[in-house]
């Protein structure tokens, strides 16, 4: 099944389902790449700068006991790499020998992460995997030790123990000795998180109304774009975060969900999926980890 087919099967099935929704890893296209890093770049939405923090001030404590003289970072949904390059420079001036390989479902993205590679580390080899990072986590080197990288607070877009099954499939694809560092956005104040959905410019709006123009443009589908207002919700009890899409035509479309977590969730979390131990690097204010899954 070619990625158009797949984009469509999913979304007749998500939007056939009493709850509506669609998957978020179809907010990026090329609009909705320039649109996220509008969002990065938003006062209110603290999670990267948070993330930063943790990779430049804990490099040496996310890599503690990993000694191997050449090693592959391998990125799940690698996106700009503006972030990670951070921890890769960490990495060379620890003496560390390395390949870098972003894998994401967005090849125009990976060109930009490649050019900035190229830039600013320039004998750094990268070899970028487009596609679903399901699939093509499996065609990396088995044989080569390996650091993982899922960034971005990207694990709280999965339900219903979807996250268990996601990091167990991860685990099958390491070695003994592999490390996966997780990046997980920290229950806090509801005020803080919803303001990270809810932003004052509206940015975070036009991110979720670029799916229904991109089903429109891609699928042939007729969304009335302009009958639909962006809702997001968040329920301090059980650490969810929902974006909505609600039509005036009493429809509703669901586009996003972040869960928030704890640490002994996050703890939990590791034991469900078969990892031996979890620690974890936050930033200065706590609203952040960089968790350390082995």
């Amino acid at each position: 099944m070619d990625f158009k087919q797949q984009f469509l099967a999913d979304v007749i099935s998500g939007l056939s389902q009493p709850l509506k929704k669609l998957s978020s890893k179809y907010f990026y296209d090329e609009k909705g790449d320039r649109i996220f890093q509008e969002i990065m770049h938003l006062e209110e939405y603290y999670l990267p700068e948070a993330e930063m923090e943790i990779l430049i001030s804990h490099s040496t404590k996310l890599v503690e006991g990993f000694d191997y003289e050449l090693f592959d970072v391998v990125e799940l949904g690698a996106g700009d790499g503006s972030k990670t390059i951070f921890l890769l420079e960490r990495l060379k001036a620890l003496g560390r020998n390395f390949i870098y390989c972003p894998l994401d479902i967005s090849p125009d993205v990976l060109e930009t992460n490649a050019g900035l590679m190229k830039n600013r580390m320039p004998d750094l080899t990268v070899k970028p995997v487009p596609g679903d990072y399901f699939k093509t986590l499996s065609k990396i080197d088995q044989s080569i030790p390996k650091i993982i990288l899922f960034m971005g607070s990207n694990i709280g877009n999965f339900e219903n123990g979807a996250d268990v099954d996601f990091l167990k499939k991860i685990k099958a694809n390491m070695l003994p000795g592999d490390i996966l560092l997780v990046g997980i956005d920290l229950k806090k104040n509801p005020k803080t998180i919803l303001r990270a959905y809810n932003d004052s410019k509206g940015v975070t709006k036009r991110f979720n109304m670029n799916l229904l123009e991109r089903i429109n443009r891609e699928l042939g589908a007729n969304f009335d774009l302009d009958s639909f207002d962006h809702y997001p919700t968040y329920n301090p009890l059980s650490g969810t975060t929902y974006s909505f899409l609600v039509s005036m035509k009493k429809q509703v479309v669901q586009t996003e969900v972040s869960q928030k977590y704890n640490l002994e969730e996050i703890e939990a979390l590791g034991r469900q999926s078969g990892f031996a131990k979890v620690r974890h690097l936050l930033d200065s204010k706590s609203r952040f980890s960089v968790s350390v899954f082995e």
